[in-house]
């Protein structure tokens, strides 16, 4: 398989605060989305601002299309969009004068098709940004990342704090832009709803760690949730075990593949294990 991004073993830490990027790898492949799943403070935007040498890391290697991204290639910078949680351009100026200036910054940029975006989402570009919604600025940013025509997108929550209707919109623009086989995506979020549709893998990080990497289909359909008694639980194989939680009168166990386990232990209640119950278990939940 080949991947258009790939992390191995990557290291930044923070010793003011003691937070630290503990040796993080994934990868993803080309015509693919990858969900960065995690609560705030996980590391998220630490490992984005590693790959885009944005902050420095201290160990690892990061591969962007096959080789690693100096601060001078810009050859590679052209093919990356990149969309971040808040404010991603000056509210003082218009759209209009963003497609200006973004012209002056991009090889590829293509200021009809941004003008396109505009006229189909109906944001006014003589307007100031400042004027602009939380809705209207992240759609703003996502149009302005793909008016350069990149390859990758990397967005650090897009979503949050938008309204349904809205992400649903903004969902269906990154649907269309990995219809493409040599397009990704990498969506850092904390919203699993949005990552149940259109997500073809998540990464589960916690406290600077990658607590697993997984195809969205394996999750959704391999892995379970155990309910057992306490007695129950004392008599489980622990290779079986990928973490549990003990709750009031019986412990909640997730295994990697929830029809063995039903074979293997016949008394057991199994349940299908949505994303935010597997980012629970693995956060909240304890290892054998």
């Amino acid at each position: 398989m080949d991947y258009i991004l790939e992390l191995d073993q990557v290291s930044k830490r923070f010793p003011k605060d003691g937070f630290v990027l503990d040796r993080v790898s994934f990868s993803l492949p080309y015509g693919a989305v990858m969900g960065l799943v995690g609560q705030n403070g996980a590391g998220k935007t630490t490992a984005i601002g590693c790959i885009l040498n944005t902050s420095s890391r201290d160990g690892g290697t990061i591969r962007l299309f096959g080789q690693e991204m100096g601060d001078q290639d810009t050859a590679i910078r052209e093919k990356i969009g990149v969309v971040y949680d808040g404010d991603n351009f000056p509210g003082y100026l218009t759209a209009a004068q963003l497609s200006e200036i973004m012209g002056g910054l991009y090889q590829a940029w293509d200021p009809v098709l941004f003008q396109k975006y505009l006229q189909d989402f109906h944001l006014p570009a003589g307007q100031k940004i400042e004027t602009y919604s939380r809705g209207m600025t992240m759609k703003l940013a996502l149009f302005a990342a793909l008016s350069h025509h990149p390859k990758l997108l990397i967005l650090d929550e897009p979503t949050g704090g938008l309204d349904p209707v809205m992400r649903d919109e903004i969902l269906d623009v990154f649907l269309d832009f990995v219809q493409e086989e040599d397009h990704s995506i990498l969506l850092s979020s904390h919203i699993t709803s949005d990552l149940e549709k259109i997500a073809d893998y998540i990464t589960f990080i916690h406290e600077g760690n990658v607590l697993l990497t997984a195809s969205k289909n394996d999750l959704a359909y391999h892995y379970a949730v155990m309910r057992c008694k306490e007695s129950q639980f004392d008599a489980l194989d622990r290779g079986d075990i990928i973490a549990y939680r003990k709750r009031d009168f019986q412990i909640d166990v997730l295994v990697s593949d929830g029809k063995e386990a039903e074979k293997k232990y016949r008394d057991a209640v199994l349940d299908h294990a949505s994303l935010d119950e597997i980012m629970l278990l693995l956060v909240k939940g304890e290892r054998v």
